[in-house]
């Protein structure tokens, strides 16, 4: 990792991409911090003080690192995008035509990418709405009786202008993803994810301290070492499934005969499930601050608020479990990985190429998912738990910051170690 860092200041090219990225995001972390027109900004710090502690809001806020909370332009952050991207992805195995633009290469792809902007505005738009109710509700602040007004003026034109403030701020935040992707170094998206929940490490590390002293910080610090340990040895953790290609005769030239193999991750899916869990707890949220169903918003205010709450940790938990098992089976197809093997004159040693090689795939994706899936869920429950159990609620997302973080590191490394190979530069800088 250092050396790459010391390489990466010696090349220009890599040089200009990381300087270009810092500003991005400082770009962003400005757009995070400048409130929307017709908010209260005197209720602002009340909302900072307390969002933290509600579950599902907590955890928007979280990905956008902190803009939700301030009620800032770009508040909604990522996860609109985030949700549209997983939406078209899933999309893709039961649309025909999303598959057709799947298998069409980069043209195909320039078409999925701008199916998933139109959606990414949609759904911007639906969670502006909802954020609008719930600013001016007060359920943003646990929905206290004394809460501050946020929205003061709180008719048809100012709604309007609030929700297409956040839902700009929205589109704002893809293109720069985007711009990062393009002309920076590493995925846009994951980029200002991690930069979004690394910033409130410094905050979350404070609380600890003015609340248990030093102490705490060095029990918090001692189970962060070994959830980090535990992270990098899960996500690099992959079983190799050999593969053989038979030899052929093509004219005067002898082509296959060498082997290789299919690595299936451990953690296969990445954060996709935790993203995605949230988000479809959050649909219950949206819908009781614009239904007037008073059975409803009280079920939602007393189970989906708390980020401790016995209800939100079981649910939470089973969504990531089964969202883990869902996006395995459609983003790793054995049916099509089978097929493909067959195509090429290939075959895994000691099983038949066809349906037998299908169902080897598939008990072996089955039997690493679920240490998988299990993992996720207990990176993300566990830290709440322990924290709860001491009394500390302000900070529910422990586990899943750390789990983002070393995530999008471990792949912006791998990427910036392979621009380092492909440019050639590595016996050349250690000179």
């Amino acid at each position: 990792m250092l050396s790459s860092l010391k390489n990466i200041a010696k090349v220009a090219d890599l040089r200009n991409k990381v300087l270009f990225t810092l500003l991005i995001i400082g770009i962003y972390q400005f757009g995070a911090n400048v409130p929307v027109p017709g908010v209260s900004y005197a209720a602002i710090q009340a909302i900072t003080n307390s969002a933290k502690s509600s579950g599902l809001l907590g955890f928007f806020d979280l990905f956008s690192g902190g803009a939700l909370a301030r009620a800032a332009v770009l508040g909604l952050g990522i996860m609109p995008y985030i949700t549209s991207s997983i939406i078209i992805q899933l999309l893709g195995t039961v649309i025909p035509k999303f598959a057709e633009w799947r298998d069409q290469g980069a043209v195909g792809q320039r078409k999925l990418t701008q199916a998933t902007r139109y959606l990414t505005i949609a759904l911007a738009l639906m969670q502006a709405s909802g954020l609008v109710f719930l600013l001016h509700s007060g359920q943003l602040l646990g929905n206290q009786s004394s809460a501050p007004q946020l929205i003061p003026n709180f008719s048809v034109f100012h709604v309007l202008f609030i929700i297409l403030t956040f839902t700009a701020g929205t589109a704002f935040v893809m293109w720069l993803g985007e711009l990062i992707t393009q002309r920076g170094i590493g995925q846009g998206m994951s980029i200002i994810i991690f930069s979004n929940v690394v910033a409130t490490i410094p905050l979350d590390i404070d609380i600890i301290k003015a609340d248990k002293h030093w102490a705490g910080v060095v029990i918090i610090l001692a189970v962060w070492i070994l959830l980090l340990v535990a992270i990098v040895y899960v996500e690099l953790g992959q079983r190799r499934i050999p593969v053989t290609f038979a030899r052929r005769v093509q004219g005067r030239r002898m082509y296959g005969g060498q082997s290789t193999y299919i690595p299936l991750k451990v953690n296969q899916a990445g954060v996709i499930p935790i993203i995605f869990a949230s988000s479809l707890l959050y649909i219950p949220v949206l819908v009781s601050t614009v239904l007037p169903w008073k059975g409803l918003h009280n079920w939602v205010q007393n189970n989906l608020l708390s980020p401790t709450g016995g209800m939100y940790l079981s649910l939470y938990g089973l969504f990531i479990i089964l969202f883990t098992f869902f996006y395995v089976q459609v983003s790793f197809d054995p049916y099509q990985q089978a097929d493909s093997i067959r195509q090429q004159g290939g075959y895994i040693p000691g099983i038949r190429p066809g349906a037998p090689t299908e169902r080897y795939l598939s008990g072996i994706l089955n039997r690493i998912t679920l240490p998988g899936s299990i993992f996720l869920a207990s990176v993300a429950l566990l830290p709440s738990l322990i924290l709860s159990a001491w009394h500390i609620s302000t900070i529910p997302f422990f586990g899943t910051t750390l789990l983002i973080s070393v995530g999008v590191a471990l792949e912006t490394n791998k990427q910036i170690d392979s621009q380092l190979t492909m440019r050639n530069y590595e016996g050349f800088l250690t000179k």
